[in-house]
């Protein structure tokens, strides 16, 4: 049933008509005949019509109840957040390890769902669990209203808590074992079936440092990538799989070397997840050549990538004759993986080396060499000699005396890595594999970001060593919700900026407004990537006015 017009020459009408299926047809069978359009406007008559239908309608009352000048009050939430990633939080089944873990003690409070909040907020708004604290006003969080600073701080230290001495441990030389440690061993079981073995790991670090007299023993002075070097700080080194999923994560005092973590990392890894052999894909950067020796002695396998510029072995390598193997070819399809050769080069029969080269990066790396070049050579016939500050420019640059010239051997020289990177590796794995496998190491150093981002907690005022690791293990909670968000998104075909959905998330409210004793609820439009991250998840919007 519905009203339509009907035009008779000049003359407009208004009538309520519905449809019936007559032989097979739909035909419209008019009620009813409200009069002249324009007549019904001009005395009133329709408007009147409506607010007596209107009371009728719960939407109608509640629309039309501030234009009659009743009294009606409104409440706001965001409630985006919360309805994804409490049904992430269930299907990663991080609850029922929660739950199972704190099945012998009495808290007086929903521990799970104080660390729900806390990583919530560093998913949207990475903070503090004070800034947390005051974040929840405008969110709706299911059993977390009654929450307070308090148990924020608690919940954190208990994840941090040490185990009894009693207990088996793989405990590293830095750190104890702890309760977030028995979590990551349960996450990692709920999600085994996926692994036929878990032989590639992924490893990388971070730093974060200490104001006041944060950190008891994880603080300490070493060499900071935040450039405080006035600020003890601790390291934190996460350990992804092949797939880019968090596996977990380790803490140490921040005047550690990379010799004493790495390799305690990695035998702990072995006895906690049960691997039997452990392939290390790094970035030389991050790996001492002491490390790497250690690596070796202990028989491990690892693919790391070699500093090209300062490295004799590696300028040898990439200027060495031989035959590239296809492993993609180039393709104008975007969609398609980017173009690869691989050539395999052995230095004196003992190490072995992979020279990759991608043709698209190298037209690339030419164009923009190129460009720097004649840029250099425009402003040296204007002979400024303060283009030697110049980063882009220096690297060309060479001094003949009284003037600045182009040096056109390290223009060569460059040309000669245009598209290139270096391996070394020890396994026994063609060369097409070490390359793919090290490519891997590119899309998980995303994660690597979110995680960096995640942490981006400063400053840390934390003194107890247990709320510092249950602190960051609230961030590596965090980025396995994330991860399982955009693996179910890609799964769908989306590829979607995750600022656009931790927004979009973010916009989505709903309105309490209370009228004459009722109450109702209004949801705001699911906008942007709303409704896709919904779809994908397998959350039902809610609807868009009920009564409550």
């Amino acid at each position: 049933m519905f009203v339509r017009t009907q035009t008779n020459g000049s003359r407009t009408y208004l009538l309520i008509v519905d449809n019936q299926w007559v032989d097979g047809k739909v035909k419209q069978r008019v009620l009813f005949r409200l009069g002249r359009l324009d007549q019904l406007l001009a005395d009133g008559r329709l408007d009147a019509l409506v607010q007596s239908l209107g009371r009728f309608s719960e939407k109608l009352a509640v629309l039309g109840a501030r234009s009659r000048g009743e009294s009606v009050t409104a409440r706001s939430s965001r409630i985006g957040p919360a309805l994804i990633f409490q049904r992430l939080w269930e299907a990663c089944s991080i609850d029922k390890v929660l739950k199972h873990l704190l099945r012998d003690r009495r808290f007086e409070f929903s521990v799970e769902r104080a660390i729900f909040l806390t990583v919530l907020h560093r998913l949207f708004t990475p903070g503090s669990a004070r800034a947390a604290e005051k974040w929840r006003g405008d969110y709706t969080i299911p059993g977390a209203g009654a929450l307070g600073l308090q148990h924020l701080y608690r919940a954190m230290a208990w994840l941090g808590e040490a185990l009894p001495q009693d207990q088996p441990s793989d405990a590293t030389p830095f750190a104890p074992r702890t309760i977030k440690d028995l979590m990551e061993e349960e996450l990692f079981a709920q999600r085994r079936d996926l692994f036929s073995q878990l032989d590639l790991v992924f490893f990388d670090t971070t730093s974060i440092y200490f104001e006041g007299e944060g950190g008891q023993t994880l603080g300490q002075r070493g060499h900071s990538k935040d450039h405080r070097p006035d600020l003890k700080q601790m390291v934190v080194g996460v350990v992804l799989d092949q797939n880019g999923s968090p596996v977990c994560s380790e803490l140490w005092p921040g005047n550690t070397a990379d010799v004493k973590s790495l390799v305690p990392v990695v035998e702990r890894l072995k006895t906690r997840f049960r691997i039997g052999t452990v392939c290390v894909v790094a970035d030389r950067g991050m790996i001492s050549a002491a490390t790497v020796a250690e690596i070796e002695k202990r028989e491990w396998r690892y693919i790391l990538g070699v500093r090209m510029r300062s490295s004799r072995q590696a300028k040898a390598v990439v200027g060495r004759a031989g035959r590239y193997a296809e492993v993609h070819p180039q393709s104008e399809n975007p969609d398609d993986p980017s173009p690869l050769k691989v050539k395999e080069v052995w230095v004196e029969e003992q190490r072995r080396y992979v020279v990759c080269v991608n043709e698209d990066q190298a037209a690339k790396d030419r164009y923009d060499r190129e460009a720097v070049v004649a840029a250099l050579r425009e402003a040296l016939r204007q002979g400024d000699k303060s283009l030697v500050g110049n980063r882009g420019y220096r690297k060309f640059l060479r001094s003949g005396g009284q003037q600045f010239a182009v040096d056109e051997d390290k223009v060569r020289e460059e040309a000669r890595y245009d598209g290139k990177w270096v391996l070394t590796t020890n396994p026994d794995l063609p060369a097409r594999e070490v390359a793919l496998k090290y490519k891997q190491l590119w899309m998980v150093e995303a994660v690597f970001r979110s995680m960096k981002s995640l942490l981006d907690t400063r400053p840390i005022f934390h003194q107890c060593d247990e709320t510092i690791r249950g602190h960051v293990f609230c961030s590596f909670l965090a980025l396995v919700l994330r991860k399982e968000l955009e693996d179910r998104l890609v799964r769908k075909g989306w590829k979607l900026e995750w600022a656009d959905v931790i927004r979009d998330l973010d916009n989505l409210l709903e309105m309490e407004v209370s009228l004459a004793g009722k109450s109702y609820v209004f949801r705001s439009e699911a906008k942007g990537t709303t409704g896709k991250v919904f779809q994908a998840c397998g959350v039902a919007l809610p609807p868009a006015l009920r009564s409550c």
